[in-house]
């Protein structure tokens, strides 16, 4: 019996897509298109990931640097900006782990629980299940900053890729190599750790 072929995988044709194909055939000069297609977009998820202009700068070229090097190896089996923010979001990983900074403590989901034992969460406000980025107005804008710079690397991540960058759980999955589940457990012990560190500002009538 013949043994079927696995099946090529299905190229994904994104707006990049040109692009990517274009630079891969030679015409390398028009990497610097696909530089200023992201790099402010990069520029900002870095500052908001890492707080110092510097290191956010130094992010950005590293990924833009690595990503020049590897583009050949690029399959387009998945969306280009998916596999950016993954080198991207690598290199803020190794930026944290060589930094001077304390190890990241764990979010343990039961501290955001009330202490009868019971286990039951408290009742969610509407603003704390609501994307960061409607919540981003420039009164709120630096409080939320801070609280976001205060959550620990991998919860940091796993909501500025969510709820900033607008990645779906499966692609936020796919750049951090998590399972969905996982970013999903992420995802929603950063929201109620932002939720406690948030409520002062919505209860004083913001």
């Amino acid at each position: 019996m013949t043994k079927a072929k696995n099946p090529t995988p299905r190229k994904v044709k994104d707006n990049d897509f040109n692009l990517i194909r274009a630079i891969n055939a030679g015409q390398v000069d028009k990497f610097h298109d696909l530089v200023k297609r992201y790099e402010q977009k990069l520029y900002n998820f870095s500052l908001r990931n890492c707080r110092d202009p510097r290191d956010a700068e130094d992010i950005v070229q590293d990924t833009f640097l690595n990503v020049f090097r590897y583009l050949k190896d690029f399959r387009y089996e998945t969306k280009f900006k998916n596999w950016l923010y993954k080198v991207a979001a690598s290199i803020c990983i190794k930026q944290w782990r060589q930094s001077r900074f304390t190890p990241e403590k764990e979010l343990p989901l039961e501290d955001f629980y009330p202490g009868d034992g019971t286990g039951s969460p408290v009742r969610v406000p509407e603003w704390a299940s609501m994307p960061l980025d409607q919540l981003l107005n420039e009164e709120l804008s630096e409080t939320l900053n801070q609280a976001i710079m205060s959550l620990p690397e991998k919860y940091r991540l796993v909501i500025l890729l969510r709820d900033m960058e607008g990645f779906s759980t499966t692609e936020t999955a796919q750049i951090l190599n998590l399972s969905s589940a996982n970013v999903k457990v992420r995802l929603h012990r950063a929201r109620l750790f932002l939720r406690d560190k948030l409520k002062g500002y919505y209860e004083n009538g913001h």
